[in-house]
């Protein structure tokens, strides 16, 4: 079920409109969870870091034994194509993905060679920059690479993230601050965490059982360049309850400020409206 409208899908070398159809009964994608995808966004006719969106999902397929078949600069065109038939002003969520279509070693194992390709586009509003969220803990914590495809944006890992999310909602907030196999954070169930304190930006440090975010790069970088301090560093929920502000990034919603961990509030915003300032004045050069 999409959560957008005036969904666009290109498919089989053309473009269709609507939620079509893409894949069959006995895909190996859709029996045995072979899928990738990735996400990018057009907003306010800007389209920020889409190359490195489409080069990602290249990444994401080779790690889950699938072959990619679009070069990343000939996915961006396509996708440009696309967006160009929006209306001027639209927010729209670029979805590119693959999945394996044959399986081999009893079906298990996705055969190389042939793979289902699909670009869908979804005209989906950008969250409101004021609203905030509240983070809660999780009983499910993040895999590693040695027991799940960590490395890639894979639909498999995302029913986890599901469970998270679900738990946080019954308990009453927003999203998940989610730990990792030693208990230590590692992001939410839908987004790259930072926290404030004293001045200096940290962020939970790259240890392979979370994807490191395109977005979250960039705002490292951009970041760094104005003068920022920014550590990655082993981050307890403990020290997250000591921050003085908290915010996540993501491609969807850039900067999502958040109000709360579980009892303890979060009233500072200085900070978290930097890093969207940077961010939107750097995106302001990324035009379709």
């Amino acid at each position: 079920m999409a959560f957008g409208t005036h969904i666009r899908t290109y498919f089989n070398g053309q473009w269709h409109e609507g939620d079509v159809p893409v894949m069959r009964a006995a895909d190996h994608g859709i029996w045995q969870g072979s899928s990738v995808f990735d996400g990018a966004r057009l907003f306010d006719g800007l389209i920020p870091d889409l190359d490195a969106h489409c080069a990602r999902v290249n990444r994401s397929a080779e790690a889950l034994m699938i072959t990619p078949t679009v070069d990343a600069a000939e996915m961006v065109e396509i996708a440009r194509e696309g967006l160009r038939k929006y209306a001027k002003g639209a927010a729209v969520y670029i979805r590119p993905m693959y999945w394996a279509i044959h399986g081999s070693e009893l079906g298990v194992a996705p055969a190389q060679g042939e793979t289902g390709f699909a670009l869908c586009l979804e005209q989906v509003a950008m969250p409101d920059p004021e609203a905030a969220t509240t983070l809660t803990t999780t009983s499910f914590r993040r895999p590693v690479l040695a027991d799940n495809v960590c490395n890639a944006k894979a639909g498999c890992l995302y029913p986890n993230n599901a469970r998270m999310l679900v738990e946080a909602k019954r308990k009453g907030f927003g999203n998940a601050l989610v730990q990792d196999a030693m208990g230590n954070v590692a992001e939410t169930a839908t987004a790259n965490v930072w926290m404030v304190k004293d001045g200096t930006y940290f962020t939970p440090i790259a240890n392979g059982t979370f994807l490191s975010g395109l977005t979250r790069a960039r705002h490292m970088g951009l970041l760094r360049a104005a003068g920022h301090e920014v550590i990655e560093a082993v981050l307890t929920l403990d020290d997250f309850r000591a921050a003085d502000e908290v915010f996540l990034t993501g491609n969807f919603s850039k900067v999502t400020q958040v109000s709360a961990f579980d009892d303890v509030t979060y009233t500072e915003r200085r900070a978290t409206r930097r890093a969207r300032e940077l961010y939107m004045d750097w995106a302001a050069g990324c035009p379709l």
